[in-house]
């Protein structure tokens, strides 16, 4: 590896071959650090619609802002807008910087789109009046498949966010979704 990016050590000179990698920049460790966070705030909004199931949607309430179907509603959008940051700006990102990574990908947009039916279930199951019993067995399955996802995504991904060459990468919000 050229020196260029790399520490100097001794006597190196530019064009030397160099034995350590400069340290990780904080943009990228604040990539990788953001979509830990993000799925964490996706975890939290799934406990939030879980723990409002049992609510009845029919009861009246003095704040309209305390529906539960909001936070079923709100968890699927977050999630949705999730997945199409990802699989439109962070996947080619990564993929350009890793070609061998294009695999590992494929996987991860496949668990987005099993994702995606599971939440057109649950949003129908909504749309129908469904019991919060009902409603909750969706949220469930949903949290499931989504927890499985992101542990392999943080496993796969994060040590590549870390090592990614920040420039010309856009925003978290980009990357990540509504909730980065």
């Amino acid at each position: 590896m050229p020196v260029t990016g790399c520490v100097r050590h001794g006597g190196a000179r530019a064009g030397d071959t160099a034995i350590t990698h400069r340290t990780t920049d904080d943009r990228s460790r604040a990539l990788a650090r953001e979509l830990r966070e993000v799925h964490t705030r996706l975890r939290a909004a799934l406990d939030l619609a879980l723990d409002q199931t049992d609510d009845d949607p029919d009861a009246p309430r003095a704040d309209p802002g305390q529906d539960p179907l909001l936070y079923c509603w709100g968890f699927c959008a977050a999630l949705d807008g999730h997945h199409r940051s990802e699989d439109d700006a962070l996947f080619p990102v990564l993929v350009r910087a890793h070609p061998d990574l294009a695999p590992v990908v494929e996987q991860l947009r496949q668990d987005h789109r099993m994702i995606e039916h599971l939440l057109g279930s649950l949003r129908q199951a909504v749309r129908s009046g469904a019991s919060p019993q009902e409603r909750r067995r969706h949220l469930e399955g949903v949290g499931a498949i989504m927890e499985s996802h992101f542990r392999f995504e943080e496993r796969r991904l994060l040590p590549l966010l870390e090592e990614l060459d920040p420039d010309g990468v856009p925003p978290a919000g980009a990357l990540y979704g509504p909730l980065a």
